[in-house]
């Protein structure tokens, strides 16, 4: 059996004059994802290539297929300017599992090397790459090269630090932490690979102020830009008029992955003394069973799926308030933007990045208890000119903070910076005479 990886393209070859050559390497891609990595690499090459640069996506579909027991839809069509390049190898489920253990890409390592190293790129950008490369794949190539930190996978075998599958990981126990997580051990993590193929990155960036101070204090000793997640500036037909209410009733919206780090355990029976307002759950996932389970006999816990972006905007805009009960630590939380871009405050717990999010915008509040929650969720609902200062803040930060206009800027000063330090003057200046 060939163990050379088959791959489709996808998209045209079509960039600006004078624009950079942009590689990203990560193992989801829409709709071959999860979670919001995925979704966040593609929203950041559509901007460059909005801007004229080319964008190459090089991501692992056989690790979806590892992951996922069906099959995504049709892949939505690409603008001009970024070109998808969809591994599969041939073996299967074989192929991301070799990667997990060895660190590096055993089936997919030539097609991705002859990728890199043929491409002409001016930057490569490591997304997720643990299921696509691990961190063998980060020597490949000649560019200035960027890893991006969308979790914790840097410091962390399970990527979340979440110690023993039940609580915030405080101190390193990784050994018995993977196995109760039902994963293999990773040996290479104990040679020196990683901290040896780290030697290639010329800049890591973290999303958000406690992300890095986390990578900090598990170990992770070079310097990080934070740079924070964004999101594209609404659609002029979306600026026009709001989207017809999608619930009779006033409610509260959780959105994610229905697993139990997102922290719904303690807020579904909140609702079972709590008549003014529904909550409204939008996502799916492993831990959905369960949550559906002990909303069992509550008609104001609604459990509505995976939604369409278009679909999800009108919730967002309509709702009392975001709520985000996460219990582990997070590497950012982009539904706080979505939900401020909405101009609809948010109710998170105090832990994470959310302090600094909710800081930063002045737009919700923190919790610690189900009763403080409980609590937020009255002043919210019942008292508007609270409500409103809020959602007004919300707005003007998220234009200040996480627009495109605001972020996409970040992004390539930390490559200018870069490749000063790597010596590609020339790059750097192309930077900044106005490729950027």
């Amino acid at each position: 059996m060939s163990t050379d990886a088959a791959h489709t393209r996808t998209g045209r070859e079509e960039a600006g004059p004078g624009g950079l050559r942009f590689c990203m390497v990560t193992t989801f891609y829409p709709p071959y994802n999860f979670g919001g990595d995925g979704i966040a690499v593609q929203r950041l090459s559509r901007a460059l290539a909005r801007r004229g640069h080319h964008v190459t996506v090089v991501h692992d579909a056989d690790a979806y297929d590892l992951l996922s027991p069906s099959t995504p839809s049709g892949a939505p069509e690409e603008p001009p300017g970024v070109e998808v390049v969809r591994l599969r190898s041939g073996l299967g489920a074989l192929s991301p599992l070799l990667t997990q253990q060895l660190g590096r890409p055993v089936a997919n390592g030539s097609a991705i090397r002859r990728l890199l190293e043929e491409g002409r790129f001016d930057v490569i950008w490591y997304h997720n790459v643990s299921l696509v490369g691990g961190p063998g794949i980060l020597a490949a190539g000649e560019a200035v090269k960027i890893y991006e930190a969308h979790e914790h996978w840097l410091v962390c075998p399970t990527h979340v630090l979440w110690r023993h599958g039940r609580e915030p990981c405080t101190g390193r126990e990784c050994l018995r932490c993977v196995l109760r997580h039902r994963r293999p051990p990773q040996l290479w993590r104990y040679t020196g690979l990683l901290e040896r193929r780290l030697r290639h990155v010329d800049a890591f960036i973290a999303k958000s102020e406690f992300s890095r101070r986390k990578h900090h204090e598990f170990g992770f000793a070079r310097p990080m830009e934070v740079v924070p997640y964004f999101l594209p500036d609404p659609a002029a037909e979306e600026r026009a008029a709001p989207a017809p209410r999608p619930h009779e009733r006033p409610y509260f919206l959780f959105v994610g992955r229905l697993e139990r780090i997102k922290g719904l355990d303690d807020v579904i029976p909140l609702f079972r003394d709590y008549p003014d307002a529904d909550l409204l759950i939008i996502g799916d996932g492993d831990y959905g069973e369960a949550l559906r389970a002990r909303a069992a006999g509550l008609a104001r816990v609604r459990f509505l799926g995976r939604l369409a972006p278009e679909a999800l905007r009108a919730y967002y805009h309509h709702a009392e308030a975001l709520i985000v009960p996460s219990v582990c630590f997070e590497t950012f939380g982009i539904i706080l933007i979505e939900a401020f871009r909405q101009a609809t405050p948010v109710l998170a717990r105090h832990i994470g990045p959310f302090p600094e999010l909710i800081r930063q915008s002045g737009g919700g509040m923190l919790f610690t208890t189900p009763e403080e929650l409980a609590a937020a969720m009255r002043r919210v609902q019942h008292e508007p000119g609270l409500r409103a200062e809020m959602a007004q803040s919300a707005r003007a930060a998220f234009a200040q903070r996480w627009s495109e206009a605001a972020v996409l800027p970040q992004y390539l000063q930390v490559i200018h910076d870069a490749a000063l330090r790597s010596g590609r003057a020339q790059l750097a200046e192309r930077l900044h005479a106005g490729a950027a």
